[in-house]
């Protein structure tokens, strides 16, 4: 099969909006209301990451707070010349796989027809493909795999953001992302074949 064109994943210099620097300044200097701004942009997109990771809506909704806060603590060191949405994504994806990881997460479980809950406003380009049916299926199928690998796939495939991008967000490797990327991949084209057939091809291997 042909591959589709991976022209967004090239190493490009980032492109930072002039506002959001300026607000990320005047955040820094100890202007809240501009801080709020911020978050007000990014509120939607940090909640999602981390509901794709932990799969619980209420713990999503904390680690969202928790890396804004965090973020908030931090602003000293973020260089501003830089787009503040892989920083803040790392922060979130970290604090989502920690959660998953600690003994407090597995002794919780997963709340009952949590596959079904519907996925927030703007869950991205791959809600638009799979059918409801199967929606369950990858539901699943992303509970069963290890979260360092869930978050890389969540980053790459929902939120399209490049290898470089993603290896800077998660402060690991190209080579590492690549890896982790590639194994969440084949376990979940396995799982979802059988349901979707060449849909399945949606979590076929790319370029970086």
């Amino acid at each position: 099969m042909e591959r589709r064109s991976t022209s967004t994943t090239a190493s490009a210099p980032a492109v930072v909006d002039p506002v959001e620097s300026d607000l990320l300044v005047q955040a820094r200097g100890g202007n809240l209301f501009a801080f709020e701004e911020v978050v007000r942009r990014y509120q939607r997109r940090v909640y999602a990451v981390a509901y794709r990771i932990v799969r619980r809506h209420d713990v999503a909704d904390d680690v969202a707070q928790e890396a804004f806060i965090r973020a908030h603590h931090a602003l000293a060191s973020f260089d501003t010349a830089r787009p503040f949405g892989p920083w803040i994504c790392r922060i979130a994806a970290n604090l989502a796989i920690n959660h998953v990881r600690s003994p407090e997460s597995r002794e919780e479980g997963l709340p009952e027809g949590h596959a079904e809950t519907p996925a927030p406003a703007g869950a991205g380009p791959l809600a638009g493909v799979l059918e409801k049916e199967a929606k369950a299926v990858l539901d699943a199928a992303l509970e069963r795999i290890p979260a360092d690998q869930r978050a890389v796939f969540v980053l790459r495939v929902v939120e399209e953001l490049s290898y470089r991008e993603i290896a800077e967000a998660l402060g690991i490797s190209m080579g590492t992302v690549m890896s982790r990327l590639s194994r969440a991949r084949e376990k979940l084209r396995e799982a979802l074949v059988p349901y979707l057939g060449t849909a399945a091809e949606r979590v076929e291997e790319d370029e970086p």
